[in-house]
């Protein structure tokens, strides 16, 4: 996020309930995603970005093409707040990530604070299906 978004400001980790992380992409180089799961839950970082900022997620994550952009409501500090996340656009079967992309994620996970345990899971899950 510095590299691609230096106007990024930290706001605080939360939970994203009713939804699951997966990969998906095919057999080597599935990339994470997020899709709806009833009684799931999935730890996030979230950031205020700026126009510019959100230009460059865009382009990073392929946006229209491989995902689209939808707003959820996740608790910060004790409100409901609105978020923009990137969901995949159907299609992409599951499938697991490469190491490299496996360790950025994990790395991102650990120095943010949140749970790198769902990312194994998320890692067994999309196994199971690919």
């Amino acid at each position: 996020m510095a590299y691609r978004c230096p106007d990024a400001k930290v706001l605080g980790s939360a939970r994203l309930n009713g939804y699951q992380l997966l990969f998906r992409g095919g057999k080597a180089g599935s990339v994470a995603m997020i899709e709806k799961r009833k009684g799931g839950s999935v730890p996030v970082l979230l950031w205020e970005i700026t126009a510019r900022d959100e230009e460059a997620l865009d382009r990073y994550e392929g946006y229209p093409a491989l995902y689209r952009k939808e707003t959820v409501k996740v608790r910060l500090g004790g409100q409901w707040v609105p978020a923009m996340v990137y969901i995949m656009n159907e299609g992409r079967p599951l499938g697991i990530p490469s190491r490299y992309y496996y360790d950025i994620i994990w790395r991102g996970y650990a120095e943010a604070g949140l749970e790198t345990a769902a990312l194994s899971k998320a890692v067994q899950e999309s196994a199971v299906g690919a």
